[in-house]
């Protein structure tokens, strides 16, 4: 008796070999599998419930993204990477593990690479071998093609969440406080430029959709991503906008230079850049010091004070000339609160600190941290049990909180 994962592939050449694929909708398509796979099995016994898998497995090899498909459906899987078509990794609760499914061969794991790339609008190809892009729900995908990456096409997707992350989730799962999620508003509504920093899988991006909720519902809003991914509710004044690659001519690239310039041209109230990595930091910078108060960005750093250097860095790369005075004068003046994001040893994601910039003194940017978390009696080797305590030193720049008519503390 032949094995389901054989009696799958013979269903599947059958298929391709008999039926006209191209001339069928996907409904068609599925209807013709569940026929061919009922005439196959017709002198086995086998459970309704399995001929149902054979026929999924069948048209999601040809139609949709193969073993992909059930990996992205599983909402406990956070992140899928893929490194050649033989080794298939996943991320559940914080942990890696491989898994035993694989593709076919490495020509099936380019199709299905291609496929995704050109939903998107995208190209990937030996002359352009490095993509970022998304699949339709959303999820972020990076792609590294050969001879680039020497193990084969290896792709890597952040899971997107169907839920819109909220400030009561965050609260929920301890990375912040009731207390500390009111005061996070009132720097919202004050209209306070917030930078989040943090490592890679840290939530930034998580952290930014909480806190755009926060955004009064009547303002107009621009988003600039690498590829979009922000989930702004309620927002009806709202124009997203995400870069694109160059194609094989090399030319069209539209970087987030390009958007952060343009969106200074759509009257914008607030600018919110998903990632800063790159000569656009100036562009950012510049857009937050000439009325756009308000605005939100995320960047990669392992603390507050390397988010400081990484900006100066990150302008560096497109204005060489700029005194490091000038550079620093201009992030102490654009960013207002800085928000340190970690994920810790017992791999949960918390905020870890909440910094004030205050200004630029002695050739150094000043900052006032507000809140700092510490670790607890609770805590051990495994699991990390602490909190946000609020610093002694009060928030000096309240300037937009007067103009807002806040005159709480924060």
């Amino acid at each position: 008796m032949e094995n389901e994962e054989d009696l799958v592939s013979r269903i599947r050449r059958i298929v391709t070999d008999v039926l006209p694929l191209s001339k069928l909708s996907d409904e068609e398509l599925a209807d013709e599998i569940e026929r061919i796979v009922d005439e196959q099995t017709s002198g086995q016994y086998f459970p309704i419930q399995e001929k149902v898998q054979m026929a999924q497995q069948v048209y999601s090899s040809i139609r949709g993204f193969g073993i992909l498909d059930s990996i992205i459906s599983d909402e406990t899987v956070t992140e899928v990477m893929i490194n050649g078509a033989d080794n298939v990794f996943i991320e559940k609760d914080g942990k890696l593990s491989k898994l035993e499914a694989r593709f076919e061969n490495q020509k099936r794991l380019e199709d299905i690479i291609q496929r995704i790339v050109g939903m998107a609008g995208r190209e990937v190809n030996q002359s352009n071998p490095i993509c970022d892009t998304r699949l339709p729900d959303g999820s972020r995908v990076n792609v590294v093609l050969p001879p680039i990456a020497l193990c084969g096409p290896t792709m890597t997707i952040r899971k997107f969440s169907k839920t819109p992350m909220t400030i009561d989730k965050l609260i929920q799962y301890g990375s912040i406080t009731e207390e500390i999620a009111q005061k996070l508003e009132v720097l919202v509504k004050s209209k306070y430029n917030i930078f989040i920093s943090g490592g890679t899988g840290s939530g930034k991006t998580t952290f930014l959709n909480a806190l755009s909720n926060f955004i009064p519902k009547d303002e107009r809003i621009i988003t600039i991503e690498d590829s979009a991914e922000l989930q702004i509710k309620g927002i009806e004044n709202l124009v997203s906008m995400e870069t694109r690659n160059s194609n094989a001519s090399g030319v069209g690239e539209i970087t987030i230079r390009d958007l952060i310039k343009t969106s200074l041209r759509m009257r914008p109230e607030r600018i919110i850049v998903g990632e800063v990595r790159g000569a656009e930091a100036l562009d950012m910078l510049q857009a937050m010091n000439t009325g756009h108060d308000g605005s939100l960005s995320t960047g990669h750093a392992n603390s507050t004070e390397d988010m400081l250097s990484r900006l100066e860095t990150m302008v560096l790369q497109g204005s060489a000339g700029l005194p490091l005075e000038a550079i620093r004068q201009q992030i102490a003046s654009a960013v207002d609160i800085i928000i340190h994001l970690s994920r810790l040893r017992d791999r949960s994601r918390k905020t870890v600190e909440i910094t004030e910039v205050v200004g630029y003194e002695n050739g150094q940017i000043k900052l006032n941290p507000l809140y700092v978390f510490e670790e607890d009696d609770k805590t051990t080797l495994e699991k990390v049990s602490g909190s946000l305590k609020r610093t002694k030193n009060p928030l000096k720049n309240d300037f937009k909180l007067k103009l807002s008519g806040y005159r709480g503390k924060i």
